[in-house]
C-alpha cells in the first residue's frame, strides 16, 4: 500500500522506516532535507496514486492546520488525510468537516510507542468511519506490534485522539509513582543499593511495566540521575485530562496530582511554599529560612 508521510523525525521518520520494512511504498516530507523524499507537499502528492493516503506527524497546533489546510487544496474527493500527532480531541470534528465538502475523508490517530517502535511497534487509536479505517488497516497492522494488541478504533472523529489524551494522563500518574518511589528508596537509611532494587522489580513483580524498564535504563546510565536537572515539561495531554476529568466529575487524584507535580518542577523558589513558610512563622514562630 502506498502511503504519504508528513513529518520524519523521532517518530514519524522510525515509522517511514518500519512501514517500509513491511513491504509498503512510503514518500516522506520534512523540512529537514537530509530526511526528506520530496521538495514539498505538491511533489509527494503527485507520487501518490488515487484514493491517497496521506499521514501528518507534525507538532499539534497551528503547524497541523496549516498542514491540513495545504494538503486540502492539493488531494481530490476520495483521499484520506490521517492526523498522528498529538492534537486536541476538539480539533477532529472541525476538521472532518471541513474536509467533507471536499469529499476528503479524515481520520484522527493516537500513536504510542516513542523512539522504540521501529522495533516494539506503536499501539494507535484510531478515531474515524469504519469503512476509511478499514481501509487503512494495512498501515495499522504494520506500524502495530505483532499479535492481538496495540489498535482500536475507539469511535467517531476525535475518539483516537480522546483515547491518546487519556492514555498520556495515565502516563503521567505512573511515571511519577515509581518517581515518588525512588526518591523514598535515596532517602532511606536502610538502602544501599537502590538500582538493583528497581531492577528487581523489572520480574516477577505487579509493579512491572515498560516505563520501570526505562528507569532501569537510565539508571544503569546515571545511577544517582545526578546529571537530570529535576525539570519536567508537559505537552498538553495531562492538562486536558484533568479538564476532562473536570467536566465529567470524575474524581482523578493521581492524574491532576502527576500534573501539578510538573508544574512544581518549573519553580526553583515555590511562591506558594513562601507564603507557608511565612504562615508557620506569623501564627506558630516557626522558624524560617532567609
Amino acid at each position: 500500500m502506498q502511503l504519504g508521510l508528513i513529518g520524519l523525525g523521532r517518530m514519524g521518520g522510525n515509522m517511514r522506516e518500519r512501514l517500509r520494512a513491511a513491504g509498503h511504498e512510503v514518500v516522506g516530507f520534512d523540512h529537514n532535507a537530509d530526511k526528506t523524499d520530496v521538495a514539498n507537499l505538491a511533489e509527494l502528492v503527485e507520487k501518490l496514486a488515487a484514493p491517497r493516503v496521506v499521514w501528518t506527524m507534525v507538532p499539534a497546533g497551528k503547524i497541523t492546520e496549516d498542514t491540513i489546510d495545504e494538503l486540502a487544496g492539493l488531494l481530490s474527493e476520495g483521499d484520506i488525510i490521517i492526523d498522528g500527532g498529538n492534537s486536541k480531541f476538539t480539533d477532529d470534528q472541525p476538521r472532518a468537516d471541513r474536509l467533507k465538502p471536499k469529499g476528503i475523508h479524515y481520520l484522527d490517530v493516537g500513536v504510542s510507542g516513542g523512539i522504540w517502535g521501529f522495533t516494539n511497534g506503536y499501539a494507535l487509536m484510531v478515531g474515524g468511519d469504519a469503512e476509511i479505517v478499514e481501509h487503512c488497516r494495512p498501515i495499522f497492522d504494520a506500524l502495530k506490534p505483532a499479535g492481538q494488541f496495540g489498535f482500536a478504533h475507539a469511535g467517531t472523529h476525535g475518539a483516537g485522539h480522546y483515547a491518546k489524551m487519556v492514555h498520556n494522563g495515565i502516563e503521567y500518574g505512573l511515571m511519577h509513582a515509581y518517581a515518588e518511589g525512588f526518591e523514598i528508596l535515596e532517602a532511606s537509611e536502610l538502602v544501599e543499593n537502590v538500582p538493583a532494587v528497581i531492577k528487581s522489580w523489572r520480574e516477577g513483580s505487579v509493579v512491572k511495566s515498560w516505563l520501570l524498564d526505562l528507569l532501569d535504563r537510565a539508571l544503569d546510565e546515571d545511577p544517582k540521575l545526578a546529571n537530570i536537572r529535576g525539570y519536567a515539561e508537559d505537552t498538553g495531554e495531562g492538562r486536558w485530562t484533568v479538564d476532562e476529568a473536570v467536566r465529567l466529575a470524575v474524581p482523578a487524584h493521581v492524574i491532576s496530582a502527576s500534573l501539578f507535580a510538573r508544574f512544581a518542577s518549573r519553580q526553583d523558589d515555590s511562591p506558594a511554599m513562601k507564603a507557608v513558610a511565612a504562615l508557620r512563622n506569623q501564627f506558630g514562630g516557626h522558624a524560617v529560612k532567609r
